[in-house]
């Protein structure tokens, strides 16, 4: 691919002063405040070989086997919210991690820390739906799943065990209820290591589905608000979708990432700077579903930064995107994949968008945040 003529060289967008003395809630947010704390307060005193590689999971060498481990904590709010709850997001978002590395996901961990006055039932439900979203993932057509009153009948066979896990009460008001931190682990194939810095000018940006829909979901359930059309969650588990790219195109995946904090804008930014190259989007190819681009437009949002659980970014050689995309289309997760730009080698460490107009803008990273409290 030719690089765009129009495309100026050195764009760059002014920083908004981030001078503070205490925590805020856009230190949480996944873009530059997020960063600046990752930087300042957590890899002046941690950081080491494999911790400043900052992938989405770490590689580990076990003698002759590689395996990727992954942690996060879930601190969503609501709890529950169309489309999902917090017990499933933690075992999707636990698992994508894994899978954005390329690693099949075999086992997990859960710690609950839960808040005196949390009602039981409540509690009950978001267990036996991480225990459910656990013993389903990576599985396809299997008996065992559950059914339309949600019970599986036992568990999945298969799945993704949870093995340990921890337990702690805090008093009334310490937390929304419940927060969950979870632990995965999985294995990598030598042959098939994705990674951000990997990407190639001439190389095509996927997207595997609709952009938008868990941050939407996660907001309206928490303000009350109501659309025509529900906007429910998109949260799943990715690895069936890494599975069929690893056996259709295998290492002509240069990098897979799954755009959640900070949505496909910070994703990008973050490959775009690994990678020491310039990313292109195409405003007209992002598949954001008019519900989204409604409450959008209505909240001042923009959806390239609204967080997502259940899609995912390929970027992989020119000459197999249209593979790829059919790869992704043949799984109900990947129905509506679509390419939404290109890898450029001008503008290092820059992403930018041509609008439907036909002007350029770039899309930064955000300093605060849009919406929090979204996983």
């Amino acid at each position: 691919m030719a690089d765009s003529p129009d495309f100026p060289q050195g764009m760059s967008c002014p920083t908004p002063a981030n001078d503070t003395e205490r925590v805020q809630l856009g230190h949480g947010s996944g873009g530059k405040q997020t960063a600046m704390l990752v930087r300042d307060r957590f890899f002046a005193w941690l950081s080491n070989e494999i911790l400043a590689k900052q992938t989405d999971a770490a590689v580990l060498n076990l003698g002759s086997t590689k395996i990727a481990v992954s942690t996060d904590t879930f601190v969503v709010k609501p709890l529950e919210f169309p489309g999902g709850d917090i017990g499933s997001l933690s075992v999707h978002g636990t698992l994508n991690d894994l899978a954005m590395m390329g690693a099949e996901p075999l086992y997990m961990t859960a710690g609950f820390v839960l808040e005196e006055g949390l009602e039981l039932e409540v509690l009950d439900r978001v267990v036996a739906s991480l225990a459910r979203a656990a013993a389903e993932a990576g599985v396809e057509g299997r008996k065992g799943r559950a059914d339309d009153t949600g019970d599986t009948g036992g568990a999945v066979e298969g799945g993704v065990p949870i093995v340990c896990g921890d337990t702690k009460v805090v008093e009334r008001g310490k937390c929304d209820g419940m927060y969950i931190n979870t632990t995965g682990i999985g294995q990598i194939d030598p042959a098939f290591t994705p990674s951000p810095e990997k990407a190639r000018p001439g190389d095509a940006v996927i997207v595997s589905g609709p952009i938008g829909r868990h941050g939407i979901a996660v907001m309206a359930q928490r303000e009350g608000l109501e659309f025509d059309v529900e906007v429910e969650s998109d949260a799943a588990t990715l690895w069936p979708l890494v599975e069929r790219l690893r056996d259709a195109i295998g290492d002509a995946v240069h990098v897979l990432r799954d755009p959640t904090r900070g949505g496909v804008a910070s994703a990008l930014n973050e490959i775009a700077q690994s990678a020491e190259v310039g990313i292109e989007l195409n405003e007209n190819s992002l598949p954001i579903p008019q519900p989204v681009l409604a409450a959008c437009e209505l909240l001042g949002f923009d959806p390239l930064y609204v967080a997502n659980e259940g899609i995912l970014i390929a970027i992989v050689e020119e000459h197999v995107a249209s593979d790829a995309v059919k790869v992704l289309q043949s799984h109900p997760l990947g129905a509506a994949a679509a390419i939404i730009g290109r890898v450029v080698s001008t503008n290092s460490g820059i992403v930018a968008l041509k609008t439907a107009v036909g002007g350029t803008r770039v899309v930064d990273m955000l300093s605060g945040d849009q919406l929090p409290r979204i996983c």
